[in-house]
């Protein structure tokens, strides 16, 4: 039995698209093809705002501080002041006092050592460094590489601040779409060897250790030292719109930030502090509230980590190459829930995943099965159209349009391609003496009584919901109850023989006016069981029925009159009171028939008031 659609290719064929498939969309995903797309995703499924506690505060160099203490870069003096200012009260002082800006090199020694004192006698002051990163060209043996987080050298501190704070690296490493979502642990200055932690890291730790509390693990690094940020405070949530200046000329009191953590940084527009993250890729979010979002996640212990993607790839992989054998020449229905199922359990797992700290690739797996979906949707809708048009192509020259309509109504698997077993009322009808005419007559009148004689028994047929089968010469057949089932089809049959029959008179009035000719139609119809189906060979093969009642069909024709229509007792039973018609017995021998088969000669079939009324009066 063959199958429709894409399912005539060979299991073999269908495996080895699944494969290369599967193995296009691991390949695009796994060399980032899919990168900027499944990031933004990501961030929106992963990184979601919620409040803070108010233990970080971000104090600004805002534009009312440029307004009020003059443009950047300001004296140390400056810095210096507002430390004093809020350390002034030393029971009632921050935890911690973060520098988000570089004092890397000497200015005034009244200036640096202003802020040297400030600092050392606060006690709780980080203070910021920065490497320099390039592309570097690394040798290894034979081998060699760029290395694109090479590090030149590292802006330090004054040595006398160093001594006074605590340092750490202000570094904000970007992704390639432009978002920043991760974070570097430690830089290394490749000049003396000496590692600086992040910045956030080195506060958070000075806050432990000022509030008597044990700082929480470090977060999981790749080989490079990057971690995922998990953003959680949107841009401004951790700004409280105090000033720098409100500090430095003491409009607030520096108790009003007591065992807090204050993050003073730059925080207008002018400076170019600001990126794109990956809680808000609308709204720029300034460095120092980059800081407070890694030093919240610290302190509320909560890390991410991204999943290994070798292992995702693989799931890529069978997933894809399975939801290509599953959608291959697969119903609308069943494919939309395969789509649905399989993206939303990818999703909920991810989010699943997420909240755990774990954070899969949200896009690759959905976004396969999407694609193949309306592709595999868009196929087998073209696949189907196609085949509808063979088939009507088919059909509409042997089978009633009614038929036609029907057959796509039933789907083409109705057809049964291949052959099966039906019962069927079948029809032969020829012109008889035709071949004494088509010696008599030139080819070309020949030809033409003959296509007249074919339209009017093709009408006929199609008048009465049949399907014609062939013609074989003179011969017409036709069958019903194929290829789809009918109602009273031998019924159909036989009125089909009778216009016929009524259809030669007419016809034959024109060919004596035309041709001196006349032609009467023999016909012959039976009823019962046939093989129908497209029969023949894979490179040649008709719609037809064979079996004993077709051959049975033809018996009846070769033997009736001109005028006449023979029929079996077969459709005498199946007409009932209808059949208007007189049995000639079991004389006439049909070849290859026993002998004791009975032959009715039919004349008319009673309508359903004709038979109503001959049975009331009966009674």
């Amino acid at each position: 039995m063959q199958t429709r659609g894409l399912g005539n290719a060979s299991f073999l064929r269908k495996i080895i698209v699944a494969l290369v498939i599967a193995a296009l969309f691991t390949l695009i995903a796994g060399k980032g093809g899919l990168f900027r797309l499944d990031r933004a995703l990501s961030d929106a499924m992963y990184d979601m705002p919620k409040s803070h506690d108010g233990v970080i505060c971000v104090v600004g160099m805002d534009q009312k501080a440029l307004d009020e203490i003059g443009p950047m870069p300001w004296d140390r003096e400056v810095m210096a002041t507002v430390i004093r200012n809020l350390n002034a009260n030393p029971d009632a002082k921050p935890a911690v006092i973060a520098l988000d800006v570089l004092y890397t090199g000497t200015t005034s020694k009244a200036s640096d050592d202003a802020l040297v004192a400030a600092c050392r006698e606060g006690g709780n002051v980080v203070a910021a460094e920065a490497a320099n990163f390039t592309d570097l060209l690394v040798t290894e043996g034979d081998n060699f590489y760029v290395n694109p987080f090479g590090i030149t050298g590292v802006d330090r501190v004054i040595p006398e601040l160093s001594k006074a704070t605590l340092q750490g690296h202000i570094n904000a490493m970007q992704d390639k779409d432009g978002i920043l979502r991760h974070g570097l642990l430690w830089i290394t200055d490749p000049n003396t060897g000496a590692k600086t932690q992040l910045f956030a890291r080195v506060i958070y730790e000075k806050y432990c250790e000022a509030t008597g509390q044990t700082p929480n693990r470090l977060p999981d690094t790749d080989e490079n030292g990057f971690f995922t940020i998990p953003f959680t405070v949107t841009p401004g949530n951790f700004y409280d719109g105090i000033s720098v200046a409100d500090i430095y000329f003491g409009r607030v009191d520096g108790a009003y930030f007591e065992d807090c953590i204050v993050l003073i940084g730059p925080y207008a527009a002018g400076l170019q502090d600001q990126y794109k993250t990956s809680i808000d890729h609308a709204s720029a979010m300034y460095g120092i509230d980059v800081q407070g979002n890694v030093i919240q996640s610290f302190l509320d212990n909560r890390y991410q980590r991204e999943a290994k993607h070798s292992w995702q790839l693989i799931l890529l992989f069978v997933l894809s190459a399975g939801s290509v054998i599953f959608l291959w020449d697969r119903k609308v229905r069943w494919s939309v829930v395969w789509w649905i199922g399989f993206a939303g359990s990818w999703l909920l797992l991810c989010k699943i995943f997420g909240n755990k700290g774990i954070l899969l690739e949200p896009l690759w797996i959905p976004l396969a099965v999407t694609i193949l979906f309306i592709a595999f949707v868009a196929i087998n809708y073209t696949q189907a159209s196609l085949a509808k048009h063979k088939v009507t192509s088919m059909f509409k020259r042997y089978v009633d349009p009614s038929v036609i309509n029907e057959l796509f109504r039933e789907g083409t698997d109705s057809l049964g391609l291949g052959g099966k077993v039906t019962d069927i009322a079948a029809l032969f009808v020829d012109i008889r003496g035709f071949t004494t005419m088509s010696e008599a007559l030139p080819a070309t009148e020949v030809v033409e009584i003959l296509n007249q004689y074919l339209s009017l028994t093709t009408k006929c047929v199609m008048d009465n919901h049949g399907t014609l089968d062939k013609f074989v010469g003179d011969c017409t057949m036709a069958i019903w109850n194929a290829p789809l089932p009918q109602e009273d089809y031998v019924l159909h049959a036989c009125q089909c023989a009778l216009d016929m029959v009524k259809g030669a008179a007419e016809l034959t009035k024109e060919l004596e006016a035309k041709y001196g000719r006349t032609v009467a139609f023999g016909v012959g119809v039976h009823c019962g069981k046939a093989v129908v189906g497209n029969i023949g060979s894979s490179m040649r093969m008709d719609f037809t029925a064979i079996g004993d009642t077709v051959n049975t069909a033809a018996r009846l024709e070769a033997n009736a009159p001109g005028g006449c229509v023979y029929v079996s007792k077969a459709v005498i039973e199946a007409l009932g009171d209808r059949a208007i018609a007189t049995s000639l017995g079991t004389g006439i021998k049909l070849k290859g028939k026993a002998d004791g088969f009975e032959i009715f000669s039919l004349e008319g079939i009673r309508g359903k008031a004709e038979v109503s009324h001959e049975q009331s009066s009966e009674e």
